[in-house]
This record gives structure tokens, C-alpha cells and sequence, in this order.
């Protein structure tokens, strides 16, 4: 199985204008929690936040003055971010593309980690062969694949208990045009010598220590947030480090059916166990973003606004714009 970072993009390519999230590293990457940040309390309105205000909540989370300036500029210069200017003082929002790309990779990060899909049996397996001067464009199949819930059996042949779906056979012939060839079908067993088991597509019990990781790291959290003992800064810095760790999830665990995997596997506890920590201290969290925000601007900052695994799963965006026609247009 891949590495929990190896996959390069926070979500999948989606939408009209695609925007240059910022490349997956090995921990939290200050580009990645300045953008969960911003996409935790103003995804759903696009709020205008002062430069300082968001130089200080990076503060917060360890990231130097310098590193935050530096962040701030690379996002505009990526597309994530707009900038506007008023005087002397300055300030961001998330682009409309970014927010779309957010929005839906959110609701996508929730469908992949809730639902249960009947199984036929059958397995999707797709073949592909490219010369060895192609080896860009091998990587990039490998890495859609990935991204569509595909591992390798052999070399060039991916599986996937799931039917190809109308999106994915429309990436896949915009990648690589008569390059790939698909099928689907049961599979027959061999002796268990000869025959390899498509289950040993995936490192298993790789996803099972990931998923028993994320539980030792916030389980612990949760009776102090029962309680009402993590305070707005905390508060803030849990949510972000939570949101990035658990949505990798969906990359490392495949879906696969549950009948083909241990007892007890783990992908619904952690799910309960991100919403409780997610959900528990977005009210605490959202305090504590409209109190900093303040600080630097007048006003209250009621476009600060938390959003919930619920709304995520709805699609923030979109329940924006239901609410509120006009802010498409803005």
C-alpha cells in the first residue's frame, strides 16, 4: 500500500477550475493547516480575514511569523487564496475554486468513511501498457488509480471491488486514450499455491495500524471535551490536526468489502471518533477564531462560522449557496 503521504493533493481534481492544493508531506505542512484553517471557518461563507489575524492563528500552531507571510503569499500565488487591500492593511479569502475543490473533497472524505455498498463479488480489474518513455504518464495513471480506490495485483493490472463508475472511465480515457483496457468479473480460485489472493492488493493490516494510530491519538480527548476542558486555542489546533490526519483515510482504505476483512475492523470507530472530536469543539473553536479575528479588524466577524461533519457531508458550499442564492455571484 502507499504511504499515508504519498499521495500528492489534499483531494481529488474536481470542479470547473481546479486549483494547486497544497502537496501532501510527512506531518502537517504549514501550507496544509493554513488552508485547513481558513476552510474550517470560512468555507461556508468565504470570509475576508486580515493577513494578521491569520498570521496569528498559524502562530498558534507552531508555524514562525515568517513561515505564516511565506504561506500566505505562496496560496495567493497558487490560486487558493484572493487578496485585497485597503490602506495598509491587508487581507485573504479563499478563491471561489478553492472552495469548491474543498467543499467537495470534504463531502467526498465523509460518503468514502460512512457508506456500505452491497458487494456482487465481482472484481474491476484494469490492465495497462505503457513504454518505458511514458514513465510520467505511468505515474499518473497509478496515482488516479490510487485515488479511485485501485491497488496492484501484478504489474500493470489493478483491481478494485467496485464497478467503474461513469467519472472514473471519463478520467481514465482523458489520460491515457486506448492505453487501458477494463473488465470486470468473479473470481476463480486456483490452488492456494498458485493463486494469489486480490485481497493481497492492499497492506491490510498496514490500514488496520493506521486506523488503530488515529484512535490512541484522540480517543484520550474526548471525556475532556465532554467536559468542557479544552480551551478555544486547543480547541482550534485539535480540529486542524484531526481534519488532516483523518481525511487520508479514504486514500489508505480502500473500501473494500467488509466480508473480506478482519473482524472488528476499525473504519467505523474512528469515523464516530473524528465527528466527537470535530464536531465537539467546533462551537469552542469557532469562539476562539472570531476572538482573533477581532483583534485585528472591527467588527464581529460573524462570517467566522464552523462547520460540522454533517455540513461537510452535504457539501458546505452548496448549503452556502442554497441559503443564500447571491453568494455564488460574489
Amino acid at each position: 500500500m502507499p504511504h499515508p503521504f504519498d499521495i500528492e493533493e489534499i483531494f481529488p481534481d474536481d470542479g470547473d477550475h481546479p486549483v494547486r492544493l497544497p502537496r501532501r508531506q510527512a506531518g502537517n505542512s504549514p501550507q496544509g493547516v493554513a488552508v485547513t484553517l481558513l476552510a474550517d471557518y470560512t468555507l461556508r461563507t468565504r470570509a475576508w480575514l486580515p493577513s494578521a489575524a491569520i498570521v496569528a492563528l498559524l502562530a498558534e500552531s507552531h508555524v514562525s511569523l515568517a513561515g505564516a507571510r511565506t504561506v500566505i503569499s505562496r496560496l495567493a500565488r497558487r490560486g487558493v487564496l484572493e487578496g485585497s487591500r485597503q490602506g495598509r492593511r491587508s487581507s485573504y479569502r479563499l478563491s471561489r475554486s478553492a472552495a469548491v475543490s474543498l467543499s467537495v473533497g470534504g463531502s467526498w472524505v465523509m460518503a468514502a468513511t460512512t457508506t456500505t455498498q452491497p458487494w456482487d463479488e465481482c472484481w474491476t480489474l484494469v490492465a495497462f501498457s505503457l513504454p518505458q518513455e511514458r514513465s510520467a504518464q505511468r505515474r499518473a495513471l497509478r496515482g488516479r488509480l490510487r485515488w479511485l480506490g485501485y491497488a496492484p495485483l501484478y504489474d500493470g493490472l489493478w483491481i478494485s471491488p467496485h464497478e467503474l463508475t461513469p467519472k472514473a472511465r471519463a478520467q481514465l480515457t482523458q489520460l491515457h486514450l486506448g492505453a487501458v483496457t477494463v473488465f470486470r468479473g468473479r473470481r476463480v480460485d486456483l490452488d492456494a499455491v498458485v493463486g494469489r489472493d486480490p485481497l493481497d492488493a492492499w497492506d491490510v493490516a498496514a490500514v488496520a495500524a493506521q486506523y488503530e494510530s488515529f484512535l490512541r491519538r484522540w480517543r484520550p480527548l474526548l471525556p475532556r471535551i465532554i467536559a468542557g476542558q479544552v480551551d478555544g486555542a486547543e480547541a482550534v489546533r485539535a480540529r486542524t490536526e484531526v481534519m488532516d490526519t483523518f481525511r487520508r483515510f479514504p486514500t489508505l482504505d480502500p473500501q473494500l468489502p467488509l466480508r473480506l476483512l478482519p473482524a472488528g475492523w476499525l473504519r467505523g470507530p474512528a469515523r464516530e471518533t473524528f465527528a466527537a472530536v470535530y464536531d465537539g469543539l467546533a462551537d469552542t473553536a469557532e469562539r476562539h477564531v472570531r476572538a482573533v479575528v477581532a483583534r485585528f479588524a472591527d467588527g464581529t466577524y460573524a462570517d467566522v462560522r464552523a462547520h460540522t461533519t454533517a455540513d461537510l457531508l452535504a457539501g458546505v458550499c452548496a448549503a452556502a449557496e442554497a441559503a443564500d442564492p447571491a453568494s455564488a455571484r460574489r
